[in-house]
């Protein structure tokens, strides 16, 4: 590859976009809601489309409303490499999950526009419906459906909290396309995200250079007991399905901690029955999850999980339904893209590490379908998943240069 090192993105401009794109859906603390397929989220695709237009890109739309706005190649009948991440957030997001990943795939198009790059592969800039899965679950299930992991009608049949599918949705905002969804060769995929972890800005790094994405294992465990006086009803009678829960957050912690640096374990729910102040729990419902890069850990996670449990149970007199719900395997990324990344950070100088993902992200479903990586930029504090989520310009200029040019090595330069 030629000596690009003076060839970056314009940051300002970057920057100026995603200001831009945040006053749709601004919540009064400074972060953005705009949940999948809603007016807002709407507006913020008809923005996209408008800039991506504004480049010379042809922006087509898919069947489950995967926005893809392409940059001709020399060769047309190239694959092409696409780049990109959503525009959807959570109901108390922040300005940058997954909406850098998208406005710096696109100001990789406008950068080379402005610097009359051109590749022999086209470059696609993509939008990916319902990454986040807030309003409806499961995340990811577009991109999902692009690689083959679920159907188009069981995501169609996804139903949020007030009844309304997700295929109606889709048609309701008009992004339901007639693109047919995946089934086409990529010649590669990039994604650019904030780490959503504390990591880099710890240890004062510009870019991280994702390796592997996390798998995860969720559960959902129903304990029962015997809820009775809680005057009346001596110690040693008890069959306290709390107490059980109690345990069970502590052998989670234990078991997330055994495994640490890089395993992490979380009870996310609790609910006990009859959630009375003089009542002794009859009943609880309780979640929880494992995350470990290494699937063989994850296994033994999982053994872990149900040994301790019935133990627990079997102590106090609980009786137990442990179900595993979600099983996503982990993701090791292409080593030709990691190494593009890699290069591209060394190339402008900037510090570096390998990480590894701890959340799911769409470039974990390409994988599956495409040689794919990850750019990731710090996040203030780690925060994400919030309003008060934030990064600095530096940072998502950093991370854009860094995606800019791992792009241009599988793209590749013709003039």
């Amino acid at each position: 590859m030629a000596d690009l090192s003076n060839v970056r993105i314009n940051g300002a401009r970057l920057w100026d976009s995603l200001m831009e794109m945040a006053k749709i859906g601004a919540t009064p603390k400074g972060g953005c809601k705009r949940l999948t397929l809603t007016d807002l989220d709407k507006q913020g695709r008809e923005l996209f489309r408008r800039w991506c237009e504004a480049e010379g890109c042809t922006v087509k739309v898919d069947e489950m409303g995967n926005m893809f706005a392409r940059r001709t190649g020399e060769d047309p009948s190239l694959p092409p490499v696409i780049v990109g991440s959503h525009l959807d957030t959570q109901p108390t997001g922040g300005k940058f999950d997954g909406v850098l990943g998208v406005l710096g795939a696109l100001e990789v198009v406008r950068s080379l526009n402005d610097l009359k790059i051109k590749t022999r592969y086209p470059i696609e800039v993509a939008n990916w419906t319902n990454e986040e899965g807030s309003r409806f679950a499961p995340a990811m299930v577009s991109s999902g459906v692009f690689a083959g992991v679920f159907t188009r009608d069981f995501a169609y049949s996804r139903v949020d909290s007030e009844g309304r599918t997700l295929g109606g949705e889709l048609e309701r905002i008009g992004f339901r396309g007639e693109e047919p969804v995946g089934g086409r060769h990529v010649h590669a995929y990039f994604e650019l995200h904030i780490e959503q972890g504390p990591i880099l800005e710890d240890e004062n790094l510009d870019v991280g250079v994702v390796t592997h994405g996390q798998g995860q294992r969720w559960y959902e465990i129903r304990l029962t007991g015997f809820e009775s006086h809680a005057g009346s009803t001596p110690m040693p009678r008890r069959k306290d399905a709390l107490l059980g829960a109690a345990r069970i957050v502590e052998l989670v912690n234990a078991i997330g901690l055994s495994k640490a640096p890089l395993g992490v374990s979380t009870v996310g729910m609790l609910n006990p029955y009859p959630n009375s102040r003089n009542v002794i729990p009859g009943e609880v419902f309780m979640t929880c999850e494992f995350r470990h890069p290494i699937d063989a850990t994850l296994s033994e996670m999982d053994a872990a999980l149900k040994e301790g449990v019935e133990a627990i149970t079997t102590k106090i007199g609980l009786t137990c339904d442990l179900k595993q719900v979600f099983y996503y395997p982990p993701v090791a990324f292409d080593p030709g893209c990691v190494e593009a990344v890699r290069r591209a950070a060394e190339r402008f100088g900037y510090s570096h590490r390998d990480i590894v993902s701890g959340a799911g992200h769409d470039a974990c479903y390409l994988a599956r379908v495409a040689p794919s990586s990850m750019v990731f930029t710090p996040c203030v504090d780690g925060v994400s998943h919030n309003e008060a989520e934030d990064i600095k310009q530096e940072w998502s200029t950093a991370g854009a240069n860094v995606l800019m040019h791992a792009v241009l090595e599988k793209a590749e330069i013709v003039s």
